[in-house]
């Protein structure tokens, strides 16, 4: 069975509402050192990053690649796939409650039935989506561009 791993790290300082930490990507190394407070998950970001916010671009990203790879097999290669991901934290319950995804494409020669169809299946061969899925409400919004 193939499989891929990725790496991330956090080293965390002092309680929770007043501690801190650092956030790596280690197997990319393409983020290092980045911020990570309580305050950046409920308050403001003030250019730290929270988990929610990882799990956003992570969709976003994985949602879009999904996407791409249905469209290209049904002959239609995107122009380009813009997936804006937003991530809410319901601080009561502690979980993440919903994540949208607004995901606007431009594909030369698709109509917006198939565009629709092909999101839909995206949703499905979606890993990211596939985690989530029964756990946090998705909600999906697309729109094809000309």
């Amino acid at each position: 069975m193939a499989q891929a791993q990725r790496r991330a790290n956090v080293v965390w300082k002092g309680d929770l509402v007043g501690g801190a930490g650092t956030l790596d990507l280690n197997s990319s190394e393409a983020l290092q050192q980045a911020p990570i407070t309580w305050a950046s998950r409920t308050e403001r970001s003030d250019g730290k990053t929270s988990p929610e916010e990882l799990i956003a671009a992570a969709h976003a990203g994985c949602y879009s690649m999904a996407l791409s790879n249905v469209l290209a097999e049904m002959g239609s290669e995107p122009e380009q796939l813009e997936v804006n991901a937003v991530c809410t934290f319901d601080m009561e319950s502690l979980k993440i409650a919903t994540v949208e995804l607004t995901i606007r494409g431009r594909v030369p020669g698709l109509d917006e039935s198939s565009f629709e169809e092909a999101v839909r299946e995206a949703g499905q061969g979606c890993p990211v989506s596939n985690a989530l899925r029964g756990n946090v409400e998705i909600e999906v919004n697309a729109s094809l561009e000309s």
